[in-house]
Formats: C-alpha cells, structure tokens, sequence
C-alpha cells in the first residue's frame, strides 16, 4: 500500500511537466506551420493589394466580405456565415485643397491636409479665415468666443515623443481630432485643424475619426501633416495675421447594409465555450489598409487554418471575426456583441490583433485577476517565442462590447514603434508588412488560443 502511495505520489508529480511539455511541442509546430507553411501574407496580399481600402460602405469594404467568406469556406471550417449590420458611409469626395494665404514672409503656400472622416465638407467655395493656435482644450476656453469667432482654430498638440509606448502618446493627443471641431464651434470658429496624429515629421497627413455633438453647428475638420503643422506654427509666430484657405468635398450620406464575417470550428468537448479571434475588415481611404487592419484579419483567420492544418480538435469552439466598421462608428463590434448577449452564447475570451503585423511582443489582458494571473502562468512557454511582454491591461475596441458579458479581452501587442508611421495615411500599404513579422504574429495568436482552448480561462 505504501509503495502505492508512493508511485501515486510520484505520477501526480510528473504529470505537469508532462503536461507543459506536450504543450512545448505543440506550440513549437504551431510556429513551424505558420512560418514555413503560413497562408496570412498572401491573403494580405490579395485583400490590401486587389481589394484595397475598405472604408464602411464602401465598394471595397463590399468586396472584402465576400472574399473573407470565400477564403475560410475555402479553408473547410465548420460554419461559415455572414452576420448584417448597418453602418455609417462617409464619403471624402475630390482631393482636398490647403492653402498657407499672405504670409508676409512666404506668400501663399500650399500645404498638406485630408479630411477628417465623418467631416462636413466646406463645398467648392472653400473657408478662408485667419488662425489661431491651441495645444489643448483649456487653451482654446482661455481665448473665449472674442478670440475664436470667425477664425480656424490649429489645434497642434503633437504625441509625446518621450512615451516608450507610441499606443499611450497616441491616446495623449487623439482628443483634438475627435472632438476639436465641436469645442472650436462652440467659440464660434468655422474650421478645425489638426495636427496630425504621427510620431515623426512626415510630409504626409492623417486621417481618423471625429464627431460632433447634437447641439452644436457642424465646422469642416482637416488634419495637417506634421511636417507642415511644425512650418505654420513657426510662421503664426511671425505673422499672426496670416490666413488659411481650407477645400473639402466630404460628406454623410444614409447608413449602408454591410456585414461582419464569421468563421467558426466547433469544440469537441465544450462546443458553448467560445474563444475568439479577430481584426477590423474595414479600413480608411487613403490606402490599403494593411498594417490597420488587414494584418489582423488574415492573422485570425489563420489562428484556424493552422489549426486544421494540424488536425487539432480543439475542445471549445473557435472562432474567426472579420468585423466592420471599427474606424469611424464600431457598429460590427456592438452587433457581434448584441447578437451574443441576444443568443445566450458563452464567450469565454475574446483577442484582438489591431496593432499592425509588426514583431510580437506579448499580449494585454483585462479581465479578472484570475485571468491576468492564468496569462501570466503561461510565460515560460510563451516567452521562447518572444512573447515576454503579458503584464499590460487592455483588449481591443471591437471586442470591448463582449466585456460587459464577463469575457476575458486580450489584445496582440506587437512592437508599436513604427505603427503611427503608417496609422490612418496613404503609407499603409503592403510593402510595409515584413512576412515573417506577420507570421509571427498569426503563430503567437494561435499559441495562446491553444493554451486557452487546452486549460480554460475564467
């Protein structure tokens, strides 16, 4: 009975370091599928390269449902389906005009800009106005309406270049472009500018979100390039009476029928336990949409395909999100979460990949402490791979709906430090997505699904 005892004692040892390494392997032939035999960087190829932008309600963003369908039924995973939802349909309309006008030091200058989406347009007669700089709202409240009335407000607040982490700079100046024109209105301003949201000096804008408040008059809102936001600056320091000359053709029109694209394969075991993945299919006009956010979608779809690739059953259900809109509304994102609430589905964790398709680094968790405690019990299988990086809290905006249900939101975090190079501008296209970076990526996703999927989450 003793010696029993003895080598019952001995087996329960054994069998977490049997267990891990088990798992060791598996996650090994998960980055060996995904980098020797991965499929993400020619899907992002075909999606940003042959489809191209994919602004919500747009022919792109049509064409781009119907292709994430046709691939992950192509893929064999168990269901497939389209989920409808209505969305917002911003249109830019003929390339914008600034002007730098009587400058007494360089005359009339032409700068720089883009429409902010969801903008008014100014029409072809334009704005012109004089301009008046402001790096945060308490600035813009000390002019007053006396000194604000009639003019352009320049709002140049740029990202703060001493944040390791570019995400956090980002949210330190994101609210001059999406509610700057609102705040200029109120003063009586009728036109905003805004620095753009980039990390270094470049020549060209960008664009994002903005919206306006129900009670207050809609301005046009335009963002500058840094590069330029920098020179007029400088010359408003000169030349205070300076104007500036503002052409947009933009405009809202009815909101359109659209989709989130869903791909599943069952679990064996506790097929109600879902476990998501996921990106935004829909991207702004300027460009391809390759780092935000086709990297992400065809990231998750191959969480699955590798998968299947390697015949693995997995015990919970698994599934693929391709949602719409996220950039200027989030529509896919709170219908894919009212449709779950709505079906009682049990959504256990949900992960976002909205980063770009840089170098991994880790993931971010919130949710409980149980939860973040779990991730962090992982690192010594994640951390080989370069996964180091899991004590952050944060998700994603498309799965944040599903946290009120008590899901578990994680987010990928690749390295963030050449993403706002490209965030929102005509750079973000597919030469500027490393294949091996991505694949990466698609491996680190689908090795932390795998231990979610192996052990639970709660």
């Amino acid at each position: 009975m003793k010696r029993l005892s003895l080598l019952l004692l001995f087996t329960i040892c054994l069998t977490p370091v049997f267990g891990q390494r088990n798992d060791e392997s598996a996650i090994r032939q998960i980055f060996d599928k995904a980098l020797a035999e991965g499929l993400s960087y020619p899907m992002l190829d075909y999606l940003s390269t042959k489809i191209g932008s994919r602004l919500s309600g747009s022919p792109g963003a049509a064409a781009a449902v119907e292709w994430s369908r046709h691939v992950m039924e192509s893929y064999g995973f168990d269901s497939v389906w389209l989920q409808p939802v209505m969305v917002p349909h911003w249109v830019r309309g003929q390339q914008e005009i600034g002007r730098i006008v009587n400058s007494r030091k360089m005359g009339t200058v032409s700068v720089n800009i883009c429409a902010l989406g969801g903008s008014v347009g100014t029409g072809p007669e334009g704005v012109v106005a004089g301009v008046v700089e402001v790096k945060s709202f308490e600035e813009l409240k000390a002019l007053g309406t006396k000194g604000v009335q009639g003019k352009i407000v320049f709002f140049n607040r740029a990202m703060d270049p001493t944040q390791l982490n570019t995400f956090a700079a980002y949210g330190g100046a994101v609210n001059q472009r999406g509610s700057g024109a609102t705040e200029a209105a109120r003063l009586g301003a009728v036109a905003a500018l805004v620095r753009s949201m980039g990390s270094n000096l470049e020549d060209y804008p960008h664009t994002g979100g903005m919206s306006y408040a129900p009670d207050v008059k809609k301005i046009p809102a335009v963002a500058i390039s840094t590069r330029h936001a920098e020179m007029l600056s400088k010359l408003l320091k000169e030349d205070k009476d300076l104007q500036f000359y503002i052409e947009t053709h933009s405009e809202m029109l009815e909101d359109a029928p659209s989709f989130n694209v869903i791909g599943e394969i069952k679990g064996s075991e506790y097929k109600d336990e879902i476990i998501v993945v996921g990106g935004h299919l829909d991207s702004w006009d300027l460009a391809q949409g390759a780092h935000d956010d086709g990297a992400g979608c065809v990231q998750s779809i191959e969480v699955l395909r590798i998968f299947k690739s390697m015949g693995y059953k997995p015990k919970r259900t698994i599934r693929a999100v391709m949602y719409m809109n996220e950039e200027n509304g989030l529509r896919g994102g709170l219908k894919y979460a009212e449709l779950a609430a709505a079906n009682k589905e049990k959504h256990i964790a949900a992960i976002e990949s909205d980063r770009g398709g840089f170098t991994p680094r880790g993931f971010t968790v919130s949710g409980t402490a149980t939860a973040k405690a779990t991730v962090l019990g992982w690192k010594n299988l994640l951390e080989p791979f370069g996964l180091g990086d899991l004590g952050q809290e944060g998700g994603g905006a498309d799965i944040g709906p599903l946290g009120k249900q008590g899901t578990i939101l994680i987010g990928f975090l690749p390295d963030s430090q050449r993403y706002f190079n490209y965030h929102h501008t005509r750079e973000d296209t597919f030469d500027k997505v490393d294949k091996r970076e991505l694949e990466m990526g698609s491996a680190s996703m689908a090795a932390l699904v795998y231990l979610i999927d192996r052990y639970g989450i709660k």
